[in-house]
């Protein structure tokens, strides 16, 4: 079928939307980190769509949406999840974030539990503890100072394994992409949403059935933080992935995609 691509308004930003997949299928819906858009999900469309409509987006103040100026918050963030299924009539879907995108998954899994029905919240946090501020501190003033240029070489760094970046230029070229082309001023808004995540301690209360995936050696979202966030999210499962960093989705595309078809019951779903 041929992709959909739209523009939502929402919360005084234009947020662009993909729609891949039959009609027929249910919807899932994919968020994307800081610093990327929704072309990091490249890996995951082709088997996905076998399964489900998928819904991709660009974050505000990335990719073709809109970067309008100040601070963001996780409910404006949140806001713009909901406008985009609202949107396209999905009163439910399985839903799929990533470092930022895992973050406004949790937000609309606590905020909203009836839209969602199973969560994949990958390589994310769940609070802004004073070293995590800090760092933010420091990248925007970066940005304010150099452009997205100057933060390039540190995300990569936090991005991919050592390995990754020597042996595989063609993914660290395709997110460096993305980074250089994020607007400094959304980069900014995201970034100081992350410094007022609080999370972590209503996650006793999340109802949708929860996947936490990390990979083993994320700096950002350290798997022990992520360990916690599922020992407090009731029935929730805890996936590390061995030889990855931040971007688990596009550093091993196999083993990520194994774990969510396994929590999603792809392989079933396609035999009904």
């Amino acid at each position: 079928m041929t992709p959909i691509t739209e523009i939502v308004a929402s919360g005084g930003a234009e947020i662009a939307v993909r729609v891949d997949g039959p009609e027929h299928l249910p919807w899932i819906v994919l968020s994307n980190s800081l610093a990327a858009d929704l072309s990091m999900w490249d890996d995951q469309i082709p088997f996905l769509t076998r399964s489900y409509r998928v819904l991709r987006y660009d974050t505000r103040g990335h990719g073709r949406s809109s970067a309008p100026a100040g601070a963001y918050s996780f409910e404006l963030l949140v806001g713009d999840l909901v406008a985009v299924m609202d949107r396209f009539g999905i009163a439910q879907a399985d839903i799929l974030g990533l470092s930022m995108g895992g973050m406004t998954a949790l937000g609309l899994g606590l905020a909203y539990p009836e839209r969602v029905n199973r969560l994949i919240c990958a390589d994310a946090r769940a609070d802004a503890p004073p070293p995590f501020v800090a760092g933010w501190d420091q990248r925007i003033a970066a940005v304010e100072a150099g452009g997205m240029g100057a933060v390039l070489a540190g995300t990569m760094e936090r991005w991919f394994t050592a390995v990754t970046r020597q042996h595989r230029p063609e993914v660290v070229d395709r997110a460096s992409r993305m980074v250089l082309a994020t607007s400094p001023v959304g980069y900014i808004g995201c970034a100081r949403a992350l410094q007022g995540l609080d999370y972590l301690r209503h996650l006793a209360r999340m109802e949708p059935e929860t996947l936490y995936i990390v990979g083993a050696e994320d700096a950002g979202a350290p798997p022990e933080a992520m360990r916690a966030m599922a020992a407090e999210t009731p029935g929730a499962q805890f996936e590390i992935l061995p030889g990855v960093a931040h971007i688990a989705n596009m550093e091993d595309v196999a083993s990520f995609n194994a774990r969510v078809a396994e929590f999603l019951d792809i392989s079933r779903q396609a035999a009904e």
